[in-house]
């Protein structure tokens, strides 16, 4: 039978320190009782024995002074470079989104005449490769000169070519119809494609004249300077 010590209070007989049992002892404290440290000071050992921390309830992160938390830890999901934490502790694929991935052009600064009434080349041509089959390929074009000629329309077309398989996609651009005599000329366009491809896409212009006439491309009027034109492709990531 266990012996029992029923003492109010325990004071060291001289000095200032009071031991409870010897090495190797376990000091237990039965279930229901409550041992009130809440005043004192402890001085805890240099290595904390392992213990569970279920009942670290108020452990304030400030006072974690070095180590590092793994990012496993800190939510479900893949941790990862292309990944980010939402605030919902989930590790998900980096917004994307509207952001310009690359810019490709090709300027056309040169003087041309035609009088072709079927579609010929007008020397603009850039190509442009996306990096996923998600990205929107933003088309713009522009180009002025001056027609000379009777109620004739300036047709403009591009072409695309998939990865060296032929100019085998076709959208026309506009028509301008023109009066009598000389009138200058403005042909702007826009388009934004879908082309669900990561292959190398090549875009090229082309002109023509519905009747017997001319035009000069990138020659605005009387004006001998040489205007702008030209092909802008835009890739867009999802």
């Amino acid at each position: 039978m266990a012996s029992i010590l029923k003492v109010d209070k325990l004071d060291p007989q001289s000095g200032t320190a009071l031991e409870i049992g010897t090495s190797g002892d376990t000091i237990t404290v039965p279930s229901g009782a409550t041992l009130d440290i809440s005043s004192a000071t402890l001085t805890p050992p240099a290595t904390l024995p392992a213990s569970s921390g279920v009942n670290l309830t108020a452990l304030n992160a400030t006072n974690l002074g070095s180590g590092t938390v793994p990012t496993a830890r800190l939510g479900t999901g893949t941790a990862s470079s292309s990944t980010v934490l939402y605030g919902d502790q989930t590790y998900k694929a980096e917004p994307g989104g509207g952001k310009i991935n690359q810019i490709v052009q090709d300027l056309d600064t040169s003087y041309q005449e035609t009088t072709s009434t079927t579609y010929a080349d007008t020397g603009a041509t850039a190509s442009i490769t996306p990096s996923a089959t998600n990205s929107k390929i933003l088309v713009n074009i522009n180009y002025s000169g001056m027609t000379a000629g009777s109620s004739v329309r300036i047709c403009m077309r591009y072409l695309v070519d998939v990865a060296g398989a032929g100019y085998n996609q076709v959208r026309i651009i506009t028509q301008i119809l023109c009066g009598n005599g000389q009138e200058n000329g403005i042909i702007s366009f826009r388009e934004v494609l879908s082309p669900n491809t990561t292959s190398e896409l090549t875009y090229k212009v082309q002109w023509k004249l519905t009747s017997s006439a001319s035009m000069w491309k990138n020659n605005y009027g009387s004006d001998a300077s040489q205007t702008l034109s030209g092909i802008w492709l835009t890739e867009i990531l999802a």
